[in-house]
């Protein structure tokens, strides 16, 4: 007897593909048209990104230096604390050969790559292994007539920095800031005294361009730990004043009405003399770390703003030999990296500290470490796929133990 045909509805279907991970959507394209098209429809693709979000569903890519090419590559992280955090793959960036490039996002699982001394970026979907480069900046850098010397001096130099990466709900556009320090000098000086200038430049996904914006009257200073981006605004940390009596302040800049507002920085961090604080994102909202810059033991507190009020989440006392904090993965588990520069765990639910089989002594650079953690997402950037052109290589780890 045949059994009678049963059929589920094509939504249920999607439902539950949706809940599936990226790599398996992908191998799923080929099953027939009507799935590998519905995979990028905007309504599946944010089912699928908030599906991961509501799951905790983390990854994560320890940003290193090689200590034999001296190149920056990734090493990805097991999702999972009972496999403590060994590194499943090593990924390499042929793109920015020669380059530091530093790592900014993660916006909807993108995450923005971008060298600081070179007119160089691109961005990167991890789990669709999209790649798109950025156009080089347009922008025209203005003269600079020193009233001193009475002369129009030479550039010298072009930093970017301080950049961020985020979305722009209303115009459903991404969207890359950046900092750029001109340096100029008299160049019929021997020993030049250099004299700076500021601009601020913002790239769009949609029309693929830079344009310049206004500068604010501050300046980012310090870095941020893996992401500064939350809901629609960028946050860095700033300052003013001199030393001994500096005042703390966040500088925000909305990717919506592109527009930058100062923020005070709450004055339970102390003085920023005796104090570091890294603004950082933790559980979907801007935070703050805080740790002393001297002494043997490092304590540290964890403050987290909702709504314009600051909460403390926890601290964490005296742990001995830690340097400072690298960024938190899943469930609260804090990445620290110690006075060795080797990556240890903090679990946050025993509170105990570990170190993780994350060999680091062949690195260079160590001191640079960082953590960045990202969400899963089909979300597209117009790119090509990063093996088309080795932008991006990616080597299975050989043993977790011995792993470079």
């Amino acid at each position: 007897m045949q059994r009678p045909r049963f059929e589920l509805p094509e939504a249920l279907v999607m439902e539950i593909l949706s809940k599936l991970p990226v790599k398996s959507l992908t191998r799923f394209n080929c099953v027939c048209k009507y799935w590998c098209s519905s995979f990028q429809t905007p309504h599946f693709i944010s089912n699928n990104y908030h599906n991961n979000l509501e799951n905790n569903n983390l990854n994560l890519l320890l940003s290193r230096c090689d200590g034999n090419t001296f190149q920056r590559y990734f090493s990805q992280l097991s999702n999972e604390k009972d496999q403590n955090y060994i590194v499943k793959q090593n990924i390499h960036l042929p793109f920015f050969r020669n380059d530091l490039p530093y790592v900014y996002g993660a916006c909807h699982g993108l995450l923005c790559l971008l060298d600081p001394l070179k007119d160089k970026a691109a961005i990167w979907n991890p789990s669709t292994r999209e790649f798109k480069i950025l156009p080089p900046s347009s922008i025209q850098r203005p003269p600079y007539f020193s009233p001193f010397e009475e002369t129009y001096l030479t550039l010298d130099d072009v930093d970017f920095d301080h950049a961020a990466f985020g979305f722009d709900s209303k115009t459903d556009d991404y969207k890359v800031i950046r900092f750029v320090t001109l340096t100029f000098v008299n160049s019929e000086e021997q020993y030049p005294h250099p004299h700076f200038m500021y601009q601020v430049e913002l790239y769009s996904l949609r029309s693929n361009s830079w344009q310049e914006i206004p500068c604010p009257d501050y300046k980012p200073t310090g870095t941020t730990l893996g992401n500064n981006y939350v809901d629609g605004i960028c946050y860095w940390k700033t300052e003013t004043g001199a030393y001994l009596d500096f005042r703390g302040l966040i500088l925000s800049f909305d990717m919506g009405n592109e527009k930058f507002s100062i923020l005070p920085i709450p004055e339970f961090v102390g003085s920023f003399p005796e104090y570091f604080v890294n603004l950082l994102v933790f559980n979907g909202s801007l935070g703050a770390i805080v740790y002393p810059t001297e002494g043997i033991d490092t304590s540290f507190d964890l403050w987290v703003t909702s709504e314009g009020v600051w909460t403390k989440q926890f601290n964490i006392k005296s742990i001995s030999g830690v340097v400072r904090p690298l960024g938190f993965g899943k469930n609260g588990d804090l990445f620290l990296r110690d006075t060795n520069d080797e990556v240890l765990l903090f679990d946050a639910s025993t509170q105990e500290l570990k170190e993780l089989q994350i060999n680091t002594y062949l690195d260079h650079f160590r001191f640079t470490i960082s953590l960045h953690a990202y969400l899963e997402s089909l979300v597209r950037i117009n790119g090509i796929q990063e093996n088309i052109e080795k932008h991006v290589i990616r080597q299975p780890a050989r043993d977790a133990s011995t792993e470079n």
